[in-house]
């Protein structure tokens, strides 16, 4: 349980969950330190970094109290190679660069919490996956006869060697957890939810591909709750999912967010024509076709409480506060 205000550093934390975080912990009355590529204008310290190189940003970690690593390039891109490599690299070479830093601080954070992904877990259309049981993927398959798309593999050695490289060096003094984050919903521009909302209104919001795939998801509230709570519980180490505790199918996802936005029907996209905007959109169709069946095992366990467990109602919250942030942006203009 936090007690005190906090000194907490979010390298990597320009993005929309970083900006999210760092308002969160501002709003609480904690300290909070922004290591960025291009330093901007916020109500919270922002320091130069290049995620690559040591350099005068170590003096924000020495002394501080935690460390929050969120540096990653986005994956809503197409697999070249370039692209991959930077992927790869802004993921491990980052974390293995805090590493070295970490365990040479005199005073290192008491806990770093280093973000990870939900899609180390395999395509599962079966069954839940907890922290405890839940299968890592690896040679990803749709079904008995047919495998994946490679890209899909890709995503999840990623995901793995992300992890092994936050864990290989010891850091005695630090607590580590990796945080597997589902999809992360906010009413913000440019996030999943503005994207799959856009969709709905204009009546393509039906199921993608064949829609029986599980959507895992966290409506942003819970997870800035979440990694509170875990900087607060000392006993958690390891790997931790975050995600509400009700995956459900694209088509159930897709339909309540419909009604959200009190749209009756949504024109389905089949997967040749996903395969189509996929690549004209310049990304690919695993962010919606692979299912995560992800479940909360060790937060539910320790007792943390979701405020918004069923994509309904968050969805329905998400809606409201969309519509509210569009009338103030009309009344401002």
């Amino acid at each position: 349980m936090i007690t005190r205000a906090l000194r907490i550093v979010l390298p990597g934390g320009s993005g929309q969950v970083g900006r999210m975080l760092a308002r969160f912990f501002v709003e609480s009355g904690h300290h909070v330190t922004v290591l960025t590529r291009g330093p901007y204008t916020a109500p919270w310290l922002t320091v130069h970094w290049d995620g690559a190189n040591r350099g005068p940003w170590i003096q924000a970690l020495e002394g501080a109290d935690v460390c929050i690593n969120l540096a990653g390039r986005s994956v809503n891109c197409r697999y070249n190679e370039a692209n991959r490599k930077e992927i790869y690299d802004s993921r491990i070479g980052t974390t293995r660069l805090l590493n070295g830093v970490i365990a040479e601080l005199e005073d290192p954070p008491f806990v770093w919490l280093n973000a990870s992904t939900a899609t180390i877990y395999r395509h599962a259309l079966d069954r839940e996956m907890d922290e405890y049981t839940g299968e890592l993927g690896g040679v990803e398959r749709i079904s008995r006869r047919r495998r994946a798309p490679e890209t899909w593999n890709f995503s999840v050695g990623v995901a793995r060697d992300w992890e092994a490289a936050f864990f290989e060096t010891r850091t005695p003094r630090t607590r580590k957890v990796a945080l597997r984050s589902a999809l992360t919903l906010s009413p913000a521009p440019g996030n999943a939810f503005a994207i799959l909302s856009r969709l709905v209104r204009l009546g393509l919001g039906g199921w993608q591909g064949n829609g029986r795939q599980y959507v895992s998801w966290i409506h942003e509230a819970d997870f800035a709750r979440a990694v509170g709570f875990l900087i607060g519980h000392e006993e958690i180490d390891g790997p931790v999912n975050l995600a509400a505790p009700n995956p459900l199918t694209n088509r159930e996802f897709m339909e309540a967010l419909r009604e959200a936005w009190e749209m009756p029907n949504g024109l389905p996209a089949p997967w040749p024509l996903l395969q189509m905007a996929a690549f004209l959109l310049r990304t690919e169709t695993e962010l919606v076709l692979k299912s995560r069946c992800v479940v909360p095992g060790r937060l539910l366990d320790a007792g943390f409480v979701f405020q918004y467990p069923r994509w309904p109602e968050a969805a329905e919250d998400l809606v409201r506060q969309w519509r509210q942030n569009s009338s103030q942006f009309t009344v401002l203009s």
